[in-house]
This record gives structure tokens, sequence and C-alpha cells, in this order.
């Protein structure tokens, strides 16, 4: 008897069994609709760059996520990062697909966003390692997961009161082991808060020779 018929999916919106989601549901999901920053996809009511980009994000080529960080995406996230529910993986990465398809960044490699190695033993598993991996099955892009490593563990961004602070908790927090020159990379990531962890990774991807890095992430706060 497999996992399924013991513990079969359930949609996280509405209890229906058989998927995450369900079809009915999806079309309810809080998707983010341009205008938007054109760096870091936030909501912008005229399309240009945001207040914080202009003075913060300075590294990063561009960052997309289709959906808001609430409601059903919000506890999807929650279950697959926090309760060890590591099969969401998938269909969080489905979303993420479909994404890419419809609206496509440039990138030949995908690469998650590090734990560090405390956290990394804590929790068991790297969120956007999984994502990466499950995205690399649907797109055909190799994935490339130990790359870039976080040498210095900082408290999570969510808990930054500012944007100041969240640039400065991850300020050098990164460090790239490989050659990158010319290459285009796509950095993945459960969520973007204010874009500064993305930032800090792609300047140390760019330092390694990197020619583009993009962030995608399921959802970002806004």
């Amino acid at each position: 008897m497999t996992l399924d018929l013991l513990f079969p999916s359930r949609c996280l919106g509405c209890g229906k069994e058989g998927s995450l989601i369900c079809a009915a549901c999806r079309v309810t999901l809080p998707v983010i609709s341009p205008p938007i920053c054109h760096r870091c996809g936030k909501p912008q009511q005229d399309g240009s760059l945001c207040p914080a980009c202009i003075n913060h994000l300075h590294e990063i080529d561009g960052i997309r996520s289709p959906f808001r960080f609430e409601g059903i995406i919000r506890l999807a996230i929650h279950q697959f990062k926090y309760n060890n529910l590591r099969h969401i993986a998938s269909s969080l990465s489905e979303l993420l697909g479909i994404h890419l398809a419809k609206k496509p960044i440039p990138g030949e490699i995908l690469m998650p966003v590090p734990l560090h190695y405390r956290r990394l033993r804590e929790r068991g598993y790297n969120q956007s390692q999984l994502l990466a991996k499950e995205l690399g099955k649907l797109t055909g892009l190799p994935v490339i997961a130990h790359c870039i490593t976080r040498r210095r563990q900082a408290i999570p961004q969510a808990k930054a009161a500012s944007i100041n602070q969240r640039c400065s908790n991850v300020s050098d927090a990164f460090a790239c082991h490989g050659n990158l020159k010319g290459k285009k990379v796509i950095l993945i990531d459960d969520v973007a808060t204010s874009g500064a962890t993305l930032d800090a990774c792609a300047a140390a991807l760019k330092s390694a020779g990197a020619a583009s890095v993009w962030g995608l992430t399921v959802a970002r706060e806004v």
C-alpha cells in the first residue's frame, strides 16, 4: 500500500482529495499582476523601479514571483518548510514551471539559495534545493546545488524590521566556490521578502563571473 493511499493529498484550500491545490482553488490563488517593479517584481503602480530597488538592490538583475505570500500559498509554503512535508516541492515547482513558461527569464542554470549548515542540520533539508530539483526536472535546466554557500548564520529575514536591517543581515553572508564565467543563473527560493538575500547571493555569483543572476521564488511579500 502506497503512502498516497494511507495519506491521500487534500487541497489546502477546500479539503478536497486529490491534489495539494485543486483546480477550483487554483483560480483563487493570489497572483501578482502587472504593473510591477521591473527589478524586484513587487507591484508598482507605474512599472518603474521601486524605491527599495533604487536604494538597496544593485546586484540582482531581476526577481520574479508568481504569487503574493498569503492565503493558500502561504499555508503551502509553511507546511513545506516547517512541517517536513517535502513532497509539496513538486506541486510548488509545477506552479513555478507554469509561470516560467508564460513569462521566461534569462537562465541556463538553476541554483538554490543555500542554508547555513546549522539550519540545514536542524531542518534536515533545504527547501530551496528541493524546489530547484523538481523545477529542473520540468524545465530540463541543470541544477547546481553546492556552488554557493552561506558562510555565516543570520536571523530569518522576516524578523528583520527594515530593508536596511535585511541588507545588513546578509551582507557578505555568501561565498561562491566555482567558476561561473559567462553563465546565466536563476536563483531559486521559496519566498522573497525584501530581495536582500537574493541580491547578496547575486553579488557572490557575479564575483565568480556570472553574466546575469535572476531570482525566482514561489511567492513574495508585498
